[in-house]
């Protein structure tokens, strides 16, 4: 997921090099909702392994 997100603000950078402020926007926009899902599954894997795992005594 963090590759769709990267690929994404890739085209949104050239795009924006070349000047096609529609098509950057969109990529833009994709970017971020994909960059924000990872980020919130990656806090939520967070928090499950810490409360699950628990030490061996």
């Amino acid at each position: 997921m963090l590759s769709w997100s990267l690929a994404f603000f890739v085209i949104a950078i050239i795009a924006g090099i070349f000047g096609f402020t529609g098509i950057a926007a969109g990529a833009v926009e994709i970017a971020k909702i994909l960059f924000l899902l990872f980020l919130v599954l990656f806090l939520v894997s967070l928090v499950f392994a810490l409360l699950l795992v628990r030490p061996r005594s």
